[in-house]
């Protein structure tokens, strides 16, 4: 098969196109020709590598993708050749205590294609049929694809941990990432008054379209918590949704109300911090932390997809051939939106 892949951690010099062997079935996988992928920032940073981290090589990135039935092992029922379907990145034994007890992200044998598996940037993948959805007829392969990851790991930490409810005030940090406009989609579906904070006029304009009722432009705007602060009435936000880290998170418990709730599911720049603990504790706050999210989760989000309820927001696609271009793209932060993947 035809694959993206790299032999050496680095940067986007060490990725490679060309042929490598389609992945073997074992029981209960299917197999999938992939027809899209998407891009997600787990990407660059499982190419850079990190202390600890093992894989076999050549591995291949992607945690996103949608496709068609091509093969299955023993054991699997349900699926027929060329089937449409799209991939639940979210990789879970099955059998553990928390994957029987419907938490299966947090497994104990947990991990994330593309990131410790190799993963969508080919022409093949192979994963558990558990951790397939079928795509409804005539629905974009592209648009399922690129909202897998983001929208899954979004649901889940806004309203499976963060327990969002309508009436409530959320304040997103960026305006552009893929999980922060997911965040923003399923804000606004739930009924809440959101606030974003981004970092130009165009990115902003992306997030209006998606429903942002408040916009804080932080180039003109330095102290952006007290611009949301006196948007908000002079009472703070509920929900912040901080996926930032070091240099935002200070400004990020000045914005949270009384009894607010401050939810992360990463840290884009940078991951070691100080704040204040006086504000943690005198305003009652609950910092949440979360990684992707259940199968429960992703039936849930994706059907909400499926029916135009939710509405990925798509930047540009490439061929596959052109990965190293469209992670650069991304890694530039020139992006508004979902950066995709044709595998032809």
């Amino acid at each position: 098969m035809i694959a993206i892949s790299f032999q050496e951690h680095g940067g986007l010099e060490q990725l490679q196109f060309g042929e490598l062997q389609a992945p073997t079935l074992g029981a209960g996988e299917v197999q999938i020709r992939l027809r899209a992928a998407a891009l997600n920032r787990s990407d660059l940073f499982t190419l850079l590598g990190w202390p600890g981290l093992e894989l076999e090589m050549p591995h291949i990135l992607g945690g996103d993708g949608a496709g068609q039935v091509s093969d299955w092992g023993a054991g699997v029922k349900g699926f027929a050749q060329g089937d449409w379907v799209v991939v639940n990145a979210n990789l879970s034994d099955g059998t553990c205590e928390r994957c029987l007890a419907g938490m299966d992200d947090l497994c104990q044998n947990w991990h994330l294609l593309g990131e410790t598996r190799r993963g969508t940037f080919a022409e093949y993948v192979a994963v558990p049929a558990a951790n397939l959805l079928r795509i409804p007829e005539g629905f974009d392969p592209r648009s399922a694809a690129a909202a897998g990851l983001v929208y899954l790991t979004a649901w889940h930490s806004l309203v499976t941990r963060g327990g969002l409810r309508q009436g409530e005030t959320v304040l997103v940090v960026g305006a552009a990432g893929g999980v922060n406009s997911a965040c923003i989609d399923i804000a606004k579906l739930v009924g809440a008054r959101v606030f974003v904070v981004g970092s130009s006029p165009q990115k902003l304009a992306g997030a209006e379209a998606l429903g942002a009722d408040v916009l804080i432009d932080r180039s003109k705007e330095e102290n952006w918590s007290k611009a949301a602060y006196l948007a908000s009435g002079k009472r703070g936000v509920d929900v912040v949704v901080d996926n930032v880290g070091a240099p935002t998170l200070a400004l990020s418990i000045r914005t949270a109300r009384k009894g607010g709730r401050i939810l992360t599911v990463g840290n884009t720049a940078g991951s070691t911090f100080e704040f204040d603990n006086r504000f943690m504790f005198y305003k009652h706050l609950s910092f949440l932390g979360s990684t992707m999210g259940t199968r429960s989760d992703f039936a849930t989000v994706m059907g909400l997809v499926f029916e135009g309820r939710l509405r990925p927001r798509l930047d540009r696609d490439y061929p596959l051939r052109d990965a190293a271009v469209a992670l650069g793209r991304m890694q530039q932060g020139e992006h508004l939106g979902k950066i995709t993947l044709s595998i032809e």
